[in-house]
């Protein structure tokens, strides 16, 4: 079980990353370009906002049930080396603050109706959201 999670978390972070930065660049279009935000923008930054959701939830139960996990705070030591401190911590932590700002900003432009502010929601949020992602990637151990 630990294995397949450690995939669908690997996996599904490719797709969050590439929706994220799509999402971002057709409000971001949207907004500078003057269109109208239609429930096709919406769905589109549904799709983010889901996927994102999904991968939490992924992580969440990865974190829990890994032995590199939470395991790490329990066991003492993992603020002192940086490997450990990203994985027990700081990549859980941020990642959480990440999609709690993609909800808000999705949640904001649903309830919004000038187009150019909905767009301007959706790739502020989103941009946020993404590079606080890319920023607590453990990149030596997903790429390596």
């Amino acid at each position: 079980m630990y294995t397949g999670l450690q995939h669908a978390h690997s996996g599904l972070a490719y797709l969050v990353l590439a929706a994220l930065a799509i999402i971002m660049i057709i409000a971001l279009i949207g907004a500078l370009s003057g269109k109208v935000f239609t429930e096709k923008h919406r769905k589109i930054a549904l799709i983010g906002f889901i996927l994102s959701h999904v991968q939490l939830l992924v992580g969440l139960i990865l974190y829990f049930v890994s032995p590199i996990g939470f395991s790490l705070l329990t066991g003492g030591g993992a603020m002192g080396d940086r490997v450990a401190r990203l994985t027990a911590l700081e990549h859980p932590v941020i990642n959480i603050i990440a999609i709690v700002v993609i909800t808000i900003g999705y949640s904001k432009a649903k309830k919004m109706t000038d187009s150019k502010a909905r767009f301007r929601a959706i790739y502020m949020a989103y941009g946020i959201g993404l590079v606080l992602i890319l920023s607590r990637i453990p990149w030596s151990s997903w790429l390596g």
